[in-house]
Formats: C-alpha cells, structure tokens, sequence
C-alpha cells in the first residue's frame, strides 16, 4: 500500500504538460485494450454467426463505443488536472450531456438493424408479404429516439427548454400553414410504414401506372415503369387511391405466383373437348408455367360467332409474365393450325372447294381421341376437388380440438387457407 501511496504522490507532483501527456496516453492504451480485448472477439465472434444484421451493426457499435472511451478518459483526466473544483463541477453536465447523446445514438443505430428482423419475425407465416425492411418506420423511431435523448442532454445541461418550445411552436404553426400539402405527404408516409400495402421491390398498380417499387420516401413513391421511366407519385395520391399489388396477390401464401388468363374465340364448327385439350396440353408442355396448381380450361361464353375459352396457368414469378404469355400465344396458333382448329375472325362469304374426306377423317379422329382424354382429365379434376373438400372438413375438426397447440392450430389454419385458395381458384377469376 505504500508503495501505492507513493506512486500517487510522484504522479501529483508532476508538471501538467506530463499529466496532459500521460491521461493522453491512458486513453489510447484504453482504446487499444478496447480493440483487442472487446471488438475482435466480438468481430469473430459474429463472423461465426448466419445472421447478416450483426454484421452491420458491429462497426457502428464499436464506433460509438471508442466514443464512449474517450468521453470517459476526458471525464477521468478532468478530475486529476483541474483542481478547482468550481471549474471540475463546471465541465460535468457536459460529459453527462454526451453519456446521453452517445447511449441515444447507440439505440438508434441499434433501430436501424434490429427493427427491420423483428418486425419480419411478427410477420405471420400465411402472410403474403415479401421480405424487406420499412424504412419511413425506422426513420420515425430514431428520430423519436434522438428527440428523447436531446431532452435530457439539454436538462442535463440545464437549459431552459421552455424558451425553445415556445419557439418551435410558433415556427411550427408558420410552417403547418405554408406546407400543408407537405405535411399531409409527411403523415401519409407514416400511414404507409404502418400499413404497408407494398415494399420496394413490388409491382404495383395505381391508377394507370404500372410499375416496380424503388424507393418509399417520406412525401413521394418512386416507380420506374415498364418504359423504364421513372414515375414519382406523391403519397397522398396514393394513400387516396385503389392499389393493386401484383407481387401479393399469389394464391396458398405465395407473394410472387401470378395466374396467366387467356381467352380464345373459336368457330362453332369446332369440337368443345378438341379445343379444351388442345389447350391443356399446350399448357402443361409451357417451360414457364407451373405444374401446381395444374393448368385449367373451360369454356366461358357462348357468344353470337363464337366459342369462347378461358385458359387458366399459373407463372412462378410475375416478371415472365408477358415472356410466358407470348410462348403459349405462338404455339396457340401452331398447335391450332396442325389440329385443323379454326380461331373466329371476321370474313367475307366466299364459295371454295370442300375439304378432302382425308382431312375430315382425320381430324374426326383428333376429336374423338380428345374427347376420350377430356372425360378422363374431367373425373381426375372432380376427384381432386372432392378429396379437397373432404381435407378441408377433417382440418376444422381438428382445429376444434383443445388440446392442440397454437403452432399446431397455426399449421392446420395455413393447410386450410391453402385448399380454400385451390377450391375457389376458378370462382374468383373475373
């Protein structure tokens, strides 16, 4: 303990230049054992670890925790240099005042990352969202945040809040009266952060503009259009219009699945299972369109000239929507023409020479087999559909059941939803 006490007194004796010197020496030897001793580690640590937000939030941590060091070392030094201590009790609100500017900004980079995972972790499993961040969300929490942590550093610093309140009011109420229009926008954002009715990344319909998502701002939506434009719609516009949502309307919880409709006109001449089979193998034999749910056809109006028929297929995603529309339409008209199937078109009377009895017979033969096939894939479809409803009956059965676990409620609702979606498929189509 002496040999303490004497180090201590041949410290105090020092000359201040030295004592400058060695608190500046302290405080990089701090930051330095700081570097090795807690930020590497950790750095490994997260490198181990799947998940991406630690990534992103290791770097602005281990700023803001240098920060800290240094406040402290400056906080630690004061106490050794300054001996009035008029002038020591002078300087601590300040370092009080950044204690709590450094803890607000370490919770709002901590928003930053972390809001973003956990509002997808309360995402519910069945619901049809993509993934992705919401940043008007995150903006407005940080700045709450930092609007809290400036209070306190400003009582810690003891300076008259209520003179500056006063002020922002009277500002406030001028600026509520000249940006009106902004200050709506403003507030729409927010809605739409809560809401979230799209995210970047989304394709979306509002008025006539179609379009993908590229950026959610706090007065306006970016859209670049399919002319590669780029549309800026104001949020009040869009919080006052219908939208269509292309990348969640996806039956069974996909966001992305989109149904292709296609109707085709025919003569009456022509045989309703040659044409509806017809159809069905081009689609199953499509390389963009889905196996489940199966492709479907039916027939949708008698009209004054013509048969009409509405094919029904499913694409993975809604970007190859019009690739995949365009392979079915071409081998519509190859197919249709090797099958002798005329498609309905305005024509003028004329007189010509009979077909030959050869291609008669042998398109008479084509619509016998696909009548033959169309009954069979009309039992299967029925098949399909009665066993859905049946599944569909023993699920809510189950769910009566008190003894079942939420998770479990919560799987058997999702197999629900989904044969609910698989039954309704046709009935919903306009």
């Amino acid at each position: 303990m002496a040999l303490i006490s004497d180090l201590l007194d041949y410290l105090d004796s020092l000359p201040f230049s030295a004592k400058v010197i060695l608190c500046i020496l302290g405080t990089a030897l701090a930051l330095i054992g700081t570097k090795y001793v807690l930020i590497r580690p950790w750095k490994e640590i997260v490198k181990g670890s799947s998940a991406g937000w630690d990534d992103k939030l290791l770097g602005p941590l281990a700023v803001r925790l240098n920060l800290f060091i240094l406040a402290a070392g400056g906080q630690i030094s004061s106490i050794w240099l300054i001996e009035s201590d008029i002038d020591y009790n002078t300087l601590q609100p300040y370092f009080g005042a950044s204690y709590i500017m450094i803890a607000t900004s370490i919770s709002s980079v901590s928003a930053k990352y972390l809001m973003p995972v956990m509002l997808e972790q309360f995402q519910k499993r069945d619901a049809v969202t993509i993934s992705g961040g919401n940043p008007i969300l995150v903006i407005c929490t940080r700045a709450t945040l930092y609007f809290i942590g400036t209070y306190f550093a400003l009582i810690e610093l003891d300076i008259d809040l209520f003179g500056i309140f006063a002020s922002l009011t009277l500002i406030s109420i001028i600026l509520g009266i000249a940006m009106q229009q902004t200050i709506s926008n403003i507030a729409n954002s927010f809605l739409l952060a809560v809401d979230r009715p799209f995210e970047v990344g989304d394709r979306i319909e509002v008025g006539e503009i179609i379009g993908t998502v590229v950026s959610i701002g706090i007065l306006s939506t970016k859209v670049l259009n399919h002319d590669e434009r780029l549309v800026i719609i104001p949020n009040n516009t869009i919080v006052s219009s219908d939208i269509v949502n292309h990348a969640r309307g996806g039956g069974e919880g996909i966001a992305s699945r989109k149904s292709l409709v296609i109707d085709i006109g025919v003569s009456y001449d022509e045989d309703i299972d040659h044409v509806k089979y017809t159809l069905l193998k081009l689609a199953r034999e499509s390389p963009h369109c889905l196996k489940k749910p199966e492709p479907r056809v039916l027939i949708n109006e008698l009209d004054e000239f013509t048969k009409n028929f509405r094919l029904f297929a499913w694409v993975e995603n809604y970007n190859i929507e019009f690739i995949a529309r365009d392979w079915i339409l071409k081998y519509i008209d190859e197919n249709f023409n090797s099958e002798g199937i005329s498609i309905s078109f305005p024509t003028e009377v004329e007189i010509k020479d009979e077909a030959s009895s050869t291609d008669l017979d042998g398109k008479a033969e084509r619509q016998q087999i696909a009548r033959e096939q169309m009954i069979l894939e009309e039992q299967r479809f029925q098949e399909e559909r009665e066993a859905a409803r049946l599944r569909l009956k023993e699920l809510e059965k189950e769910m009566l059941k008190a003894e079942l676990s939420g998770a479990k409620v919560s799987d058997l609702e999702f197999e629900a939803q989904a044969l609910e979606s698989e039954l309704n498929v046709f009935e919903n189509e306009g």
